[in-house]
Formats: C-alpha cells, sequence, structure tokens
C-alpha cells in the first residue's frame, strides 16, 4: 500500500482501533462488515449496535436496542427552555453542542459504567432537539416531540415534516445515516479520542468532536455542495462552471478525500437513492447537474465525489433544510465517537504527541529598555 505522506498526520498512525479500517483504494468496513453489505441490510440501529457493543444484534436484541432508543427522545423540560432561548440566527451546530453539553450538567455521566446509556440518551435527545429548535426558531411552531416512528430517521423525519413520510425517504436517511456513523480517525473523531484519552466524561468528549466537526473542512462540505449545485441552472452549464470555478482558484466542494485515493465507497450508494429520489421530483436538474459535474472534474482532474456530495441533492429530495445537513452526519456519528470513547477509555494512555520545533534558535534576553 501507498504510504500516505504530509501535513496534517497525513500517513502516521495515531492509535489503533478496533472499529473500522479506511483503505486508500476505496475499502470502509465496520468491525469488519463492508459499508456496501451494512448499508444493503443493516437498518441504522443495526449498525450502532454493532459499533458501540462490537457485535451484531439478534432479532430479541435489536427489538430490546430499539425500544430503549425510542425511549431517551424527550427532552428535559430545562433542555427545552434552553433550546427556546437559542436565535434562528445560531448555527445549527452551536445548537447541537448545547444540547450536548447541557445534557452533561443534567445527566452527567457519573461513572464509565454509565457509558452506554449516555450514547443512547444522546443519540435520541439531540435528534429530536435539533428538530424541534428549528421548527420554533425559524416557525415559531412547538412540535411534539414523540413522532410514533420506530426509527431515528422516521422519527426525525417526521418531527420536521409533520406529515406521513414514504418509506423510500425513511430508507435514504436511514442509509446515509450508517454511511456517516463512523470512519476511523478523522479530524472530529480524533478530538474526541484526545479528549477520552484523558479520562474526561462522555458528554465532554463529544462535545469537544462536535467543535472539530463544526469546521467547514470537515462537517459542512455537503452543505456546501448543495449551495454550489442550487447555482447551476442546467446540465449544459456544469462543465463552464466548475472551469470558472478552476479558473478563479475556487473549490469544488464535495471532491476528494484524505484518505480515499480512486473512490469513495459511500459515494455510489447514496448516488442510487439521489437517483431514484430525482425521478419524482420537481428539481430534478439537482441530481442531473451532480452527474455531469461527477464525470467532468474525473476528466479534467481525476477527483471523485466523496460521500457529501451526493448526500446533498439526496437530502434535498426528502425536505431537509440545508442547514440541517451537517447536524444529521454528528447524529449519525455520535455512535462513532461514542464507541472511540469507550474504547479509548478501556485501554487508555493519554494522548500526547510531540512537535517538530521551527521557531528561532537559542535566544539571549534583551533588557525591555533595549528593544
Amino acid at each position: 500500500m501507498k504510504k500516505l505522506e504530509g501535513a496534517g498526520l497525513r500517513g502516521q498512525s495515531a492509535g489503533q482501533t478496533s472499529l473500522s479500517t479506511v483503505e486508500q483504494e476505496g475499502s470502509l468496513r465496520y468491525l469488519g462488515y463492508s459499508i456496501e453489505d451494512l448499508a444493503e441490510n443493516a437498518s441504522f440501529e443495526e449498525v450502532a449496535y454493532l459499533l458501540l457493543l462490537g457485535k451484531l444484534p439478534k432479532s430479541s436484541e435489536l427489538d430490546e436496542f430499539e425500544e430503549e432508543l425510542s425511549s431517551q427522545r424527550k427532552m428535559p423540560d430545562s433542555l427545552v427552555n434552553v433550546i427556546e432561548s437559542i436565535p434562528s440566527s445560531a448555527h445549527p451546530m452551536e445548537v447541537f453542542r448545547t444540547i450536548i453539553s447541557y445534557m452533561g450538567v443534567i445527566e452527567p455521566e457519573k461513572t464509565f459504567e454509565d457509558q452506554l446509556k449516555v450514547a443512547k440518551r444522546l443519540l435520541g435527545v439531540t435528534t429530536t432537539g435539533i428538530v424541534y429548535w428549528y421548527n420554533f426558531s425559524h416557525h415559531g411552531v412547538r412540535i411534539n416531540q414523540d413522532s410514533n416512528e420506530r426509527s431515528l430517521a422516521g422519527h426525525f423525519l417526521k418531527l420536521l415534516r409533520q406529515e406521513d413520510i414514504p418509506e423510500l425517504d425513511k430508507k435514504t436517511l436511514d442509509v446515509s445515516l450508517t454511511l456517516y456513523a463512523e470512519h476511523e480517525f478523522n479530524a472530529s473523531t480524533f478530538t474526541g479520542r484526545v479528549c477520552a484519552s484523558t479520562l474526561s466524561d462522555l458528554h465532554s468528549c463529544l462535545t469537544a468532536a462536535v467543535g472539530s466537526l463544526r469546521g467547514p473542512l470537515h462537517g459542512g462540505a455537503n452543505e456546501e455542495a448543495m449551495k454550489m449545485l442550487q447555482q447551476i441552472n442546467s446540465v449544459d452549464e456544469v462543465k463552464s462552471f466548475v472551469d470558472q470555478k478552476f479558473e478563479n482558484k475556487e473549490k469544488i466542494m464535495g471532491f476528494g478525500h484524505a484518505v480515499y485515493s480512486i473512490k469513495d465507497p459511500r459515494s455510489n450508494i447514496i448516488k442510487k437513492f439521489s437517483e431514484k429520489l430525482s425521478l419524482n421530483h420537481d428539481h430534478k436538474l439537482l441530481h442531473d447537474a451532480a452527474v455531469e459535474m461527477e464525470a467532468y472534474m474525473w476528466e479534467k482532474k481525476k477527483l471523485f465525489p466523496n460521500t457529501d456530495f451526493f448526500m446533498a441533492p439526496a437530502y434535498h429530495y426528502i425536505g431537509i433544510p440545508t442547514d440541517l445537513f451537517t447536524p444529521l452526519f454528528a447524529i449519525a456519528r455520535i455512535v462513532g465517537w461514542s464507541a472511540h470513547a469507550f474504547e479509548q477509555r478501556s485501554n487508555n494512555r493519554i494522548i500526547r504527541p510531540s512537535a517538530e520545533y521551527i521557531g528561532p534558535e537559542d535566544r539571549n534576553w534583551i533588557d525591555i529598555d533595549s528593544r
């Protein structure tokens, strides 16, 4: 395998994990299971069970797990008050971060034996909380927190859209959560593991991870891809649009990857859902333009789309506002972040790397009057 080198710790092993493997050639596996198999056969809840508990659940175990997750969705009244005080101008990831941090105050992780319970609680309450905030801050509506939906994907969409949700829409979101659930030592996961290595509580680990995901170079790519695609008025404009971007030295969002060198295995999975959804949508152009851009970017620069690129039209087609794209990424990644925190704290040594000093050589002190 070609060694990765360069800035940003490229190619340097920063620890061990049994949770996932990301291969340059375009392979992603969770505990040995390929992302293709999981997306095809597993629900997000099954994937969450796999990552948090280290095995695929039996039918009775999955039923119990789903029931437990469903029971964790209702927010404490004090959290509702906090959320209602946050204005619509706030970035949704700031709201997401606040929910986790506040839960650490009112429902703290008292011992590490509580970690699984805390992870389930945060998975449920962040899903409800971010949709509640969006509806209240943008539309002045206090939504019912109970959706009567079994799956997390169905719950999110039902609260957001306040209507019965087509199965294809639920399946699309469910698969997307599986694709986003875990991805080895990415920036936010590594941030969370550094925090976990101090033996801090799970709320702190996840708050740190959310802060890292908040950055536009990590979690915001799907939002930026959506904004970019919305600027294109016809498929015929795609090539000139891309050429102009390159001429202006602007980044084309949703292409390339820090690890994958040939393809992102998640991209084709969500692309198929985007295509299916586009066939019955007024704005089919979004998907068609994305397909044309994918082909032209490969022809021109040998760049491939990452998972965020086709996630943008897919999310748009199922009625998700662009501002909520990154919080959905975060909801799914709560599973991966939590699993990494569990793993780090179970066999821990504090993460404390060294730095290569590039400052000036030894210098003599200069008195302030002589400077």
